[in-house]
């Protein structure tokens, strides 16, 4: 009987996209995919662990599947992801007596043969992703980190940058498209720091010739099939002129995601993350002066090692003057292995980090709720993710959620919506394709 595997994955889109890597193994081996872990016979648990919460989660997991192997001995539970891959003294696994297999996750490869399976062929970024949505997909284009900002645990997690091929990357993109890919997410630890191992593959028409990123971009807006690119996370020491110019061609969605972390320079300073906020304030003013209608994200910790109430000030007024629409807030963490835990002491009390997250996360819901009125009476685009009893939901190119009626024809498809009501997470509408309105009325003929 064929063996079964169940995956369960935690953190980042690159987590996601790894799972995908390692559904693409198994399925090669004849191995097939169990709707739970009840029917697996082994269960793959792909971590994150860039905070502390994030690997409590992991923990509680395996005490669960340990429960379920004590019903069937013969389960196996495999750990890669994050944990492993920062585990250098093997601290952690020592608290995982009951994982099978702890690995990092370039190693992915190997876990069919520990298995008993036939061996796998490939190495981990040359393995296709299995892709789960159609019109949708990420396509990593670099893995690894270099930076070392004192606060995390990638660099030890993921190891030195190793970036994928352009003709790789064209490659999987095209074939994506042949299943009815509409979208893709470039992804890499510092996204806009890509530099090609293989320059020669760019087109020799290619308009950029200093930035081998916003060449990439310029590439993958000529892959016929592709209506949206979108991409994560870049660093703002990397937003040369070129890629900030990429920002308008046609196929870029209208959002950029730019991790800031801090507004105070002191903080900024102890995480090493190489740019001041005079750099960064510049930098968004230069990225709107370009692209004046641009939607931008950012990640921001609070409570970081000897933050005053001065330094989360600071980060507060650059939050309003930056008017971002959506931030990722979170509560410091330390993390075992990095700079900040052998340099500073987590000084600031749970109490004040939970103030701060809550200060920001009301900052943030009163400008995005103010911000999202000038979508009222406006058409955007939205691609459409899935439809539940009459109503659709997809992201515009502003990544804002969109609601409005209508049916599963319309998934995957990318569709013009009139916003009639804008509230805090969610833009609701009608739909506004002609297409779409004849079909629906051909159906009552």
């Amino acid at each position: 009987m064929d063996m079964k595997y169940h995956i369960i994955t935690y953190g980042c889109q690159m987590n996601k996209s790894d799972s995908e890597r390692i559904e693409s193994v198994l399925l090669s081996t004849g191995m097939q995919k169990a709707e739970g872990p009840e029917e697996a016979d082994v269960v793959i648990i792909n971590s994150c662990s860039v905070r502390e919460s994030a690997e409590h989660r992991v923990m509680g997991q395996v005490h669960n599947l340990n429960l379920l192997k004590k019903q069937n001995p013969n389960l196996k539970i495999a750990l890669t992801g994050c944990m492993p891959g920062r585990d250098k003294d093997g601290k952690i696994k020592t608290r995982l007596e009951e994982v099978d297999f702890y690995f990092p996750i370039f190693e992915m490869i190997k876990l069919p043969e520990w298995l008993g399976l036939k061996k796998a062929d490939g190495e981990y970024l040359s393995i296709r992703p299995v892709n789960k949505d159609n019109h949708q997909a990420f396509v990593t284009i670099q893995t690894g980190c270099e930076q070392f900002c004192t606060y995390c645990v990638v660099p030890y997690a993921r190891g030195p940058e190793i970036n994928r091929p352009v003709k790789d990357i064209l490659e999987e993109i095209k074939d994506l498209t042949q299943n009815g890919c509409v979208e893709v997410t470039l992804l890499g630890q510092i996204v806009n720091n890509y530099i090609a191992p293989d320059p020669k593959n760019f087109s020799k028409n290619n308009p950029y010739q200093k930035n081998d990123f916003a060449k990439l971009l310029w590439e993958v807006n000529q892959v016929d099939g592709i209506k949206r690119i979108h991409w994560t996370g870049p660093h703002p020491v990397y937003m040369t002129d070129e890629i900030i110019d990429a920002l308008t061609l046609p196929n870029q969605v209208n959002f950029l995601h730019l991790p800031v972390q801090s507004g105070s320079n002191e903080i900024l300073r102890k995480m090493n993350r190489k740019h001041t906020r005079e750099f960064y304030l510049d930098l968004i003013k230069k990225i709107k002066s370009k692209k004046p209608d641009i939607a931008i994200g950012t990640d921001i910790i609070v409570g970081f090692c000897g933050e005053t109430e001065k330094d989360f000030q600071d980060t507060v007024d650059l939050y309003k003057q930056c008017d971002f629409d959506i931030a990722y807030l979170a509560q410091y963490s330390n993390r075992s292995g990095t700079a900040a835990a052998k340099a500073f002491k987590d000084d600031i009390s749970h109490a004040e980090k939970e103030k701060r997250w809550f200060i920001l996360q009301h900052l943030m819901e009163e400008i995005v709720m103010h911000k999202n009125q000038k979508f009222v009476g406006q058409t955007v685009s939205v691609l459409v993710d899935s439809c539940k009893d009459g109503v659709c939901v997809g992201n515009s190119s502003e990544m804002k959620m969109v609601s409005f009626s209508g049916d599963n024809s319309l998934i995957g498809k990318v569709v013009s919506v009139k916003i009639h009501e804008a509230m805090v997470w969610v833009l609701r509408g009608e739909i506004y394709d002609l297409n779409y309105k004849i079909q629906e009325t051909n159906k009552f003929k």
